[in-house]
């Protein structure tokens, strides 16, 4: 369901059926000349929308606004809308905060932009990630006082890490596409494997038409096809449920 669009009953079922919590996010980046620039988030949309036909979740209004840098291109005339980390990075906190006292306890957030790094964090995910981790510090610290790791409360605490049922994965980031999904489908900036999974997604996003070829990173996009781009969504679909623990397509 989409969060904007839920009564107050909707959404205490599911927090008391512990429906997971989605934030598409993403950025608005030049992506060629043939490909909408807000392609990172809008294929993050379509695939969660693709699973709100099979299973209860909770759709918040994608974030269009993160850190897309100027590396491809100048952003005059192009389109590329930047927004530093250290903007994000409060922001993030006071959404998740907001969240946690509302009473999920399955918050995710999934991003496509620069996330073949996402081990190692690039700007946005990386202020996201800390954004929710403090988020829930403060949260605990709020609802139980200092000290409350070491309580005798929380003697658990390393047996629910194991199991991944301790409160730091309250709220968990995720790449759009897992290590295993990139050995099988390419990952590009606007080449055949962004352009095709946007024409799978979103076709009004793409016109081959208006390609640039003296661009080293679209060269392989005139390759592109919307059954290619079946593939990645396949694919892509099949990580998310496993994340979000939905289990196999109905």
């Amino acid at each position: 369901m989409r969060y904007e669009m839920m009564l107050p009953h909707q959404i205490r079922t599911a927090i008391d059926e512990n429906w997971p919590v989605v934030l598409p996010l993403g950025v608005l980046e030049y992506h060629g000349e043939h490909m909408a620039v807000g392609m990172d988030t809008l294929v993050v949309i379509r695939l969660i929308e693709a699973l709100e036909a099979e299973h209860d979740l909770v759709i918040l209004p994608a974030f269009y606004y993160g850190a897309a840098s100027h590396a491809v291109e100048p952003p005059e005339r192009n389109g590329t809308l930047q927004v530093d980390p250290d903007r994000l990075y409060p922001l993030a906190r006071e959404m998740f905060a907001g969240l946690l006292r509302i009473g999920f306890r399955n918050i995710h957030f999934f991003i496509h932009h620069q996330s073949e790094n996402f081990t190692a964090g690039m700007p946005t995910d990386l202020s996201f990630k800390l954004g929710a981790r403090q988020a829930i510090f403060d949260h605990l610290e709020r609802e139980h006082g200092e000290g409350w790791w070491g309580n005798t409360k929380m003697a658990d605490y390393y047996e629910k890490h194991e199991s991944g049922a301790d409160p730091f994965n309250w709220i968990r980031g995720h790449p759009l596409m897992s290590a295993e999904i990139i050995a099988q489908y390419p990952f590009d900036h606007a080449g055949i494997g962004e352009t095709s999974l946007l024409m799978a997604l979103c076709p009004d996003g793409v016109d081959l038409t208006r390609l640039d070829g003296a661009k080293w990173y679209t060269e392989t996009a005139k390759e592109a096809s919307a059954a290619l781009g079946a593939k990645g969504r396949d694919l892509i679909l099949a990580h998310v449920r496993e994340v979000l623990g939905l289990g196999s397509a109905p």
